[in-house]
């Protein structure tokens, strides 16, 4: 069998050299370098040009190269492929990190501070008082981000597609309910799974159900928010600020608002970045589960996209 490593806009060396020293009975190989297509059971990918999945007829598996599919287009792999995402335990804590981090620096002002810095002012202000923190999508990474922010004396709120039932933290799952929660967040992080119904979730229309102290965060993906709504609800103080982690299209071009929108802090794509090690004994233990007809870890419902 042959396993193809199929990742976009990345040096593959370091990984495909992890796997090799992992599997070193089974054929590592690169798109598009690949000589035997028909021998490749297993894919690693990530954002894979669209027509290379009918140039594999014996495919098994595809994994994802971080903790979402979105970047596989399911719609293109026959009904008998399992898909699988990587789940990192070190992923969920930087996620956490990074969210309570951002969330304090909203809550003690210091994008302000260093605005006044560059314009040589001393006008110190109170730290806000504003504490409630709505979590969109509560999976893994979102229940990591909540049980810090507790630890943190925050309070937390979720909403998510199926119950969850997390102790001290309000999950609802109906979306008739969601409204009343967004007219209580002080801070909404969204951690929500990319799929065709949460494709620009983050709209005019739900920002204006905000608070207009209210601050977004965003560390799922670009595609969750409509830009132009965002940048409105920004411009007109309908929401107070943002930070962003994800981009409809990244790099983030470089003549785009968000680069010097004062209400705006941008981050490139680093809030919990995947472990090489990880990721690699992660794909070695499916490929050799697979060999021996084992069923396959991390496996994801391609019915719901995750």
């Amino acid at each position: 069998m042959s396993v193809l490593v199929a990742i976009s806009g990345r040096d593959c060396s370091k990984i495909i050299t992890a796997l090799a020293a992992k599997l070193p009975d089974v054929n590592i190989s690169q798109w598009p370098d690949c000589d035997n297509l028909e021998d490749v059971e297993f894919v690693l990918a990530w954002l894979a040009p669209a027509d290379m999945w009918a140039q594999l007829p014996n495919l098994k598996a595809v994994s994802s190269f971080g903790a979402g599919v979105d970047s596989i287009d399911l719609n293109l792999l026959p009904d008998n492929v399992v898909v699988t995402r990587i789940v990192d335990e070190n992923l969920a804590h930087d996620m956490a990190e990074y969210v309570l981090t951002h969330i304090l620096a909203h809550k003690l002002r210091l994008k302000d501070y260093v605005i006044k810095q560059q314009q040589r002012q001393w006008l110190p202000k109170r730290a806000y008082s504003h504490n409630h923190v709505v979590i969109l999508g509560f999976g893994e990474l979102g229940q990591s981000c909540a049980k810090r922010l507790l630890a943190n004396n925050f309070t937390v709120s979720a909403f998510s597609q199926n119950p969850k039932n997390i102790p001290e933290v309000n999950c609802i799952h109906q979306a008739s309910e969601l409204p009343s929660l967004l007219a209580q967040a002080d801070y909404l992080v969204c951690l929500l799974p990319l799929t065709a119904q949460t494709k620009g979730f983050i709209n005019r229309n739900l920002l204006m159900q905000l608070p207009s102290h209210a601050v977004l965060i965003n560390v799922a993906r670009g595609q969750h928010v409509v830009a132009d709504d965002l940048l409105w609800a920004l411009d007109n103080q309908i929401i107070r600020g943002a930070t962003l982690d994800v981009f409809a299209q990244e790099p983030l071009a470089a003549e785009h608002p968000f680069w010097h929108h004062s209400a705006v802090t941008m981050t490139p794509h680093c809030a919990a970045l995947s472990d090489l090690e990880t990721v690699t004994q992660q794909i070695a233990n499916n490929v050799q589960r697979m060999k021996t007809g084992l069923k396959l870890n991390n496996q994801v419902d391609r019915t719901k996209g995750y």
